[in-house]
């Protein structure tokens, strides 16, 4: 057996000795990624036996999230798999990548909703079941998770991340990224992530995909980067580089960012790869002549691995013998992509057992657990004089709109391997949760059909919202109101008299103001997934009180974009945000969003009062430590998310107005109180100044404590 198999050795001594074995070559073939198409199988597999592949990418295109994709074929990865470790020269086995995004064959709620279950125990558990289900497949890595900070809901990728806040991004980015990899990567059922898309990514430039974009230092390493650093400090294997341009320097060639903070300050040590065709768009871009240029200036600023371009194989080892790339830069590259394979255990299992999908793919643990996800994502925004719960008997309950018989739609993007007839849809949905319940729908999708069946009932029940092919990458839009006619159909049955209960399901934050306006009651269900219809019908018969919260502002209009809670003070008053204005936003419009961040209703009443704090004044260093009693006022059990807040009154560089710095889920019978308490360290505290460095300035702070931004609860304390 050869010594670099030898798992008596540690990882990084079976590292360095497969890397001293490696030709120029084969340590060249480690950073080339290719794509697994049934048309190029034939060149792979030369590839493969030539030891020139270091991983397949199992999509065909770059837009895979929009389109419909064939699944991971088991067998013709373990055939390519064969041949690399059997008839290679070294036997270096080829890690799959695949977008598992929100889900492989059992799907969950887009990522954006996930955050709004501020659930991170069931993220962590999605993600471990999404890992177990696809690398039953043959992947071994996941694009996934994206923790790009998004403030503007026209940008069609807001639906991958996790919202306006780098708290909470960054607690997601934990969450997933340990439901990925688990503690031990090469233990069954787990998978690779890749924290992407590094970074700001979110803040494109009119919402518009692939655009550029300006981020100061200071913003960039106090929103942007924050959620990253907390990948890395989880262990995430791999980052990938995005598209875009900061301040005149494409990502994709930033020393600065990919090696001098990735790698250096974060300790990054594990392999970065680039975006599809992130180092050809270069050209695009106007900063390399060539592919040749391209491939040198991507690969010296950091990124390892190319992702489809061939550059990398077409360029590398000539540019190393021309003494452009040294072997030391080299070596690094490919000692970080095979530390990665020998962490996921590639080399003692590099195989994919064939029985494995039939096992775990939609397993009804795995069903359970999307139902309950979804149901704890879904946001509660009105609920005029307690409508819902609906009642399961006595009431002719009208259940129409677009959405309420839809099935792909109820997935969402970036969905490669859910499947259609696996969605409960949400008629299907409120039929099985309530059998009993006279539901009348409309014969067909026509506006006649669906106006019919609401005058003939006593309650409406209107499901809307958007497609999967209007969210996504390269599905920005410049109107965030519904697609015609939708607002027409909920505004007619509205002047019925009846009540109007509105479901919306959607990718993004959308400006539903005339909906608002018109509905008695309005869920947001998101894109929900593979249950989402039983997950819409627990939460509209009362089976589950709705927790969710928003994690990200909900605004009135597009012309209000960007809008986030945690926005810095102006130089006059001007913050209708938070109710502080001596002047207008605008002339034709509130300041106001439609919905904070954080906000949620519930089927019960939860006050907040007797906030406490230890200590007024401590000494730099010192925990903050603080205390408010949360008591259920209603007649049901419900739980509630406590969100905590910080201000930093006075400092030396502008700061947001409030930031979220911790949260907790209650759970409270009818009039049941608890006491909530946080512990504010000196990370809470602090931010990083003008020169990059992360300082905690002595001064006045107020935290407050409640159900959403907006929360007027607060005390003082001062750092000494």
């Amino acid at each position: 057996m050869e010594p670099y198999k030898n798992p008596n050795l540690s990882i990084e001594e079976r590292v360095e000795d497969l890397l001293s074995r490696m030709t120029l070559e084969e340590k060249v073939g480690q950073l080339n990624q290719v794509v697994a198409t049934k048309w190029n199988i034939d060149e792979v597999r030369k590839l493969a036996r030539e030891g020139k592949i270091g991983s397949r990418l199992l999509a065909s295109s770059g837009l895979a999230g929009n389109e419909e994709q064939h699944t991971a074929d088991v067998l013709e990865g373990n055939e390519v798999q064969r041949i690399a470790v059997e008839e290679s020269r070294l036997g270096i086995p080829i890690i799959n990548g695949r977008d598992v995004i929100h889900g492989h064959r059992t799907v969950f709620p887009i990522p954006l909703a996930q955050a709004a279950s501020w659930d991170l125990d069931l993220v962590e558990k999605a993600a471990s079941i999404a890992a177990l289900e696809a690398s039953a497949s043959g992947v071994h890595w996941t694009f996934a998770p994206m923790i790009d900070i998004a403030r503007d809901p026209r940008w069609g990728r807001i639906i991958e991340g996790y919202g306006e806040d780098p708290y909470l991004c960054s607690a997601m980015a934990r969450a997933s990224v340990k439901g990925f990899q688990g503690e031990d990567m090469s233990a069954e059922g787990r998978i690779a992530a890749c924290a992407k898309h590094y970074v700001g990514y979110g803040a494109a430039e009119g919402g518009r995909d692939y655009n550029s974009v300006e981020i100061t230092d200071n913003t960039l390493r106090n929103v942007y980067l924050p959620p990253f650093k907390a990948a890395v400090e989880s262990g995430v294997a791999t980052v990938m580089s995005a598209f875009h341009e900061i301040g005149g320097e494409p990502v994709t060639a930033s020393y600065y960012l990919l090696t001098e903070v990735l790698k250096n300050e974060f300790q990054f040590d594990g392999f970065v790869v680039s975006d599809w065709e992130a180092i050809m768009q270069l050209l695009h871009q106007r900063l390399a002549e060539d592919s040749k240029d391209a491939a040198l200036k991507a690969f010296q600023a950091g990124v390892d691995m190319d992702m489809k371009d061939q550059f990398y194989i077409n360029h590398i080892a000539d540019l190393v013998r021309e003494g452009k790339v040294s072997e030391e830069r080299l070596d690094d590259a490919v000692r970080r992509i095979l530390r990665i394979k020998f962490r996921l255990g590639l080399f003692e299992h590099p195989y994919t057992d064939l029985e494995l999908a039939r096992k775990v793919h939609l397993h009804k643990d795995h069903l359970e657990i999307a139902r309950r996800i979804a149901a704890r994502s879904m946001v509660l925004l009105k609920n005029k004089n307690g409508l819902l719960p609906l009642p399961k008997k006595g009431k002719r309950i009208a259940v129409i709109g677009p959405m309420a018989n839809e099935k792909r739609a109820l997935m969402g993007s970036w969905t490669l391997d859910g499947r259609a007839e696996d969605v409960i849809t949400i008629i299907e949905g409120i039929k099985r949760v309530a059998p009993e319940a006279n539901i009348i729908t409309s014969s067909s999708g026509l506006m006649d059909d669906m106006i019919y069946a609401a005058r003939h009932a006593d309650i409406i029940v209107i499901a809307v919202g958007e497609s999967q092919i209007r969210s996504g990458e390269a599905n920005s839009v410049a109107d965030l109101e519904l697609s015609p006619g939708q607002e027409e159909l909920v505004e007619t049955v509205h002047r019925f008299g009846k009540p109007v209960v509105v479901v919306v399901c959607a990718g993004r934050p959308l400006a539903i103001t005339k909906i608002d306006a018109a509905a008695d009651a309005v869920l947001y269900a998101w894109h929900p997934g593979t249950q989402g219809g039983l997950a819409v019908a627990d939460i509209l018969f009362g089976d589950v009180n709705p927790s969710g919260k928003l994690p990200v502002t909900f605004p009135r209009t597009a012309g209000q974009i960007p809008l986030y809670y945690n926005h810095k003070s102006t130089g006059r008053a001007i913050d209708e945000y938070f109710n502080k204005s001596h002047f207008l936003n605008y002339h034709d419009q509130t300041g106001k969003p439609l919905y904070p961040f954080g906000f949620g209703l519930s089927y019960t009443t939860f006050e907040y009062d007797h906030l406490k704090i230890e200590k007024t004044e401590v000494q730099k260093g010192e925990e903050v430590k603080v205390s408010v009693q949360v008591t259920n006022r209603g007649k049901v059990a419900g739980e509630e998310i406590v969100q905590c807040y910080v201000s930093d009154k006075v400092s030396s560089t502008t700061r947001p107005v409030r930031e979220l710095k911790a949260f907790r889920r209650v759970h409270l019978q009818p009039g049941e109180s608890k006491t909530v308490a946080f512990t504010l360290d000196e990370e809470a505290l602090s931010f990083y100044g003008q020169d990059g460095k992360r300082i905690l300035e002595p001064g006045v702070f107020t935290v407050w404590i409640g159900g959403n931004c907006l929360t007027e609860l607060g005390v003082d304390f001062r750092v000494l």
